[in-house]
């Protein structure tokens, strides 16, 4: 199959030009080495080669030889490699040498405690699974860079059914899965699920391996996606006590499976309270799906369900999206229970609120909520929202006479 092309691609071409080497993070199957291979010019594949162990303990400094940039597949495997990697690039003094990918981040094993913080050297690249606008579902003609702008959108793209959302839903934006029925997508995310509770979590050091336990976990995450569940839901949900959910939880972080949206601290004009508990995500809404064995008609049966795979679906688009554009994505919720489902913060301090509906019958009431948390935000010591949006599955794009912007998925992009 040929080359995609990836949002994440020329992130990745201005990071590899500015330094000696990058750390590309993701999920496994998330695209990360075939993005890398399109810039590499030599490949070391650490899972793969049988003479890596050996020349880690005789030679390492073998290992780095090859054409640049040389691309250090799944480095976590030999986490040692960082800090050689590290002073052969001190010693060339050159950009664009390595590439290192990986599918975990490594544990406190001895070896790992000593690995310097690569400041100055590495510069780093988060990736996820593939958007909407990567796969050709999105236009891309509503620009978040353009909302940060403050651009009125005069949009009229075809609205997209509900039945084509839930299967892209389950579908997820694995590669992998790029022209796949459903039945075989099906198919591979409950395999992906199966692999990581039986395999993949046996590469975390220091967890106890418990598949049986880390399947309920991921069920319980799975009915809890996109909300403020506590420890306390996992625990009464799995009978598994807090210590080991918290070392599964850990686990799943550190396998990128897992990517907690933080609550957003705020300067607000009352004396309420933020609550600082993070909403729960999959890296991609499919393993929620695959790990409850949920179907198309289960879902679609199931709309109000439907609805917190639709939020989460969302904030991985914002993420995508948002990081081209050196912004982050966060979710407002206060003791008033005033919430917004998404906030995306540019580095710089600018920031657009997202309220997420799968349909347009909760339009105006999302848009009463917009506006009284953006009266409720101090100005005099954040700068006001660059746009108010609503992002919907099903509806229309056009922008509102009180200035709120309604957005469907299938037009947003970078």
């Amino acid at each position: 199959m040929a080359y995609i092309p990836r949002i994440t691609d020329a992130e990745l071409k201005r990071k590899l030009e500015s330094s000696g080497a990058i750390l590309i993070r993701g999920p496994k199957a998330c695209g990360k080495t075939e993005s890398a291979g399109q810039f590499a010019r030599s490949i070391l594949q650490m899972d793969q080669d049988p003479q890596v162990a050996a020349l880690m303990n005789a030679a390492p400094q073998r290992l780095l030889l090859g054409q640049t940039p040389r691309l250090i597949d799944e480095w976590q495997v030999q986490p040692d490699i960082w800090n050689y990697v590290r002073h052969e690039v001190d010693r060339r003094k050159l950009p664009e040498q390595f590439i290192l990918t990986g599918s975990a981040t490594p544990g406190k094993s001895e070896s790992d405690i000593k690995m310097h913080s690569g400041a100055g050297r590495f510069t780093k690249l988060d990736m996820r699974t593939m958007s909407w606008q990567e796969l050709g579902f999105s236009t891309g003609k509503i620009s978040l860079e353009g909302l940060f702008r403050g651009a009125k959108i005069d949009i009229d793209d075809a609205p997209v059914d509900v039945e084509q959302i839930v299967e892209r839903i389950i579908t997820g934006g694995f590669p992998t899965l790029v022209g796949k029925k459903l039945r075989s997508a099906i198919d591979l995310n409950q395999a992906y699920v199966d692999l990581l509770a039986e395999v993949d979590i046996s590469r975390v050091p220091e967890v106890k391996r418990d598949p049986v336990k880390v399947r309920a976990l991921l069920r319980s995450l799975a009915r809890n996606t996109a909300t403020l569940a506590e420890i306390t839901t996992f625990t009464a949900d799995t009978g598994i006590s807090r210590p080991t959910i918290y070392d599964y939880l850990g686990a799943l972080e550190r396998l990128m499976i897992v990517e907690d949206q933080p609550a957003w601290n705020a300067h607000l004009r009352s004396s309420v309270s933020l609550r600082k508990t993070p909403k729960r995500h999959f890296t991609d809404v499919c393993l929620a799906v695959a790990a409850l064995g949920a179907t198309k008609e289960s879902l679609l049966a199931d709309m109000k369900y439907t609805g917190f795979l639709f939020e989460s679906l969302v904030v991985h688009e914002l993420r995508v999206y948002g990081q081209a554009c050196e912004a982050k994505v966060y979710h407002y919720h206060d003791t008033n229970n005033l919430e917004v489902d998404a906030i995306v913060q540019k580095y710089n301090g600018d920031w657009s609120a997202f309220e997420i509906k799968l349909g347009i019958g909760q339009i105006n009431e999302a848009a009463a909520n917009l506006l009284k948390f953006a009266s409720v935000v101090d100005t005099d010591k954040l700068s006001a929202p660059k746009s108010l949006n609503i992002i919907t599955g099903t509806g229309i794009s056009y922008t509102r006479p009180d200035g709120i912007n309604v957005i469907s998925i299938a037009s947003l992009g970078i």
